[in-house]
């Protein structure tokens, strides 16, 4: 296994696990974006784990965006759509995958 490949099969399962928990939340509420927003801050814990991620995406695409610039990253801007519709999990994995190459 070459790490490409591993940065693809981390970017499959990075979907993957955080939709299970999507889904099930969309399923039990319904499609209540407010809601789910909200619930991201809950309580302290969550809050805190949100914010985290939330400041380590931003650090993500500042990074992501200077590196593809530097490497000659095609498709650098995939990561944006990946960071909203999944998040960091997906987009972190789908970086390294593109930046390695064919």
């Amino acid at each position: 296994m070459t790490v490409r490949h591993f940065y693809l099969g981390m970017a499959i399962a990075g979907t993957l696990v955080p939709w299970l928990f999507f889904g099930s939340f969309f399923a039990q509420q319904g499609p209540d974006i407010p809601l789910f927003l909200k619930s991201l801050f809950a309580n302290g814990p969550a809050g805190g784990f949100s914010a985290d991620v939330l400041i380590s995406l931003i650090v993500f695409w500042v990074w992501s965006w200077r590196d593809a610039a530097r490497h000659g990253v095609a498709r650098w801007w995939l990561v944006l759509p990946a960071s909203f519709l999944v998040g960091l999990s997906l987009a972190l994995p789908l970086y390294l995958y593109l930046r390695e190459g064919d």
